[in-house]
């Protein structure tokens, strides 16, 4: 048992799935898959139970991620006991709205713990003004969404050129696509029958994303809301759709009937200028990893 085989234990575990975990992890799936099979034949007990593709926890497999959780934890404080940063004063960090909702709860809470001296000064924003933000030295570093290739590959996405940062990959969300209760299923937007797409400002990713993938509907036209619940909302009103993390919708209250469909991943990056360096900026890093692989936002219930 290592430590590294207990981080993927805690990835695979937190997304019910090789391949998420993988992906969050920068591993190929095989690799994930054979750390699992280790760790279970060195502990002698099965820790997940497969169905298909889904990975749920055994018995076994819940209690011990209570200790891997321990293990990961005193890791990092090991780490920071031999090799202690001089952390202190500010660091100003741009999020967006989804990301500050549904992953930095946690991080804050144990960031503030093990670095009091830091001040943590968060800036909302979509992923294009967070990213000029930074290279303007407005903001320390932000969580950002960095589109698919292919989108990037188009000219017209010239402004997210994330060559230009030092950017380190930190989550994968899982983009869906959310529609009124007992809409049909789609396969395409020719398949929409709403007549509007509920979206964020114009500098989100999420929301290039869904317009992208709504350029095949006809007469469908754009309402730009301030928030998710608002996007929801409107959703469940029942003339519009939306794009959203799956990590945000989880967070929400929704009817039982609203309809779902999985658009893609996207990632999530921690950039900042490249030559900078910062001991603040390295423990906020350091806290965002140690807590990706731990379980996500309960799915609310009534």
């Amino acid at each position: 048992m290592d430590l590294s085989s207990i981080e993927i234990f805690q990835a695979v575990a937190a997304h019910s799935s090789v391949t998420k975990a993988a992906a969050v992890m920068g591993r190929v799936p095989s690799n994930v898959t054979t750390r699992i099979q280790q760790l279970e034949e060195d502990l002698g007990v099965p820790l997940f139970s497969r169905d298909g593709r889904r990975m749920s926890l055994t018995r076994e497999g819940t209690i011990f991620l209570s200790y891997a959780t321990r293990l990961a934890d005193l890791a990092v404080e090991a780490r920071q006991a031999v090799r202690p940063l001089s952390v202190s004063g500010a660091l100003r960090v741009g999020t967006m709205e989804s990301t500050a909702a549904s992953r930095l709860p946690e991080v804050i809470r144990r960031f503030g713990s093990r670095w009091p001296n830091v001040s943590l000064e968060l800036t909302m924003g979509a992923t294009r003004e967070l990213m000029q933000s930074v290279l303007a030295a407005e903001i320390d570093c932000a969580l950002v969404a960095r589109p698919p290739q292919a989108m990037l590959d188009q000219a017209r996405y010239g402004d997210l050129d994330f060559g230009r940062f030092d950017a380190r990959r930190i989550y994968v969300e899982d983009l869906v696509l959310v529609l009124p209760p007992k809409h049909p299923d789609v396969e395409l937007a020719a398949d929409l029958r709403v007549g509007t797409l509920a979206v964020m400002e114009p500098g989100c990713t999420y929301r290039r994303m869904a317009e992208e993938w709504a350029e095949g509907a006809t007469s469908l036209r754009t309402l730009e809301l301030a928030s998710y619940h608002a996007i929801l909302a409107s959703i469940v009103a029942g003339n519009a759709c939306g794009v959203m993390p799956r990590s945000v919708f989880d967070l929400l209250r929704w009817p039982a009937d609203i309809v779902t469909r999985e658009v893609g991943a996207v990632e999530t990056f921690l950039v900042r200028r490249r030559g900078d360096r910062s001991d603040a900026f390295e423990a906020f890093h350091d806290v965002l990893v140690a807590s990706r692989g731990r379980d996500g936002p309960a799915k609310p219930t009534d």
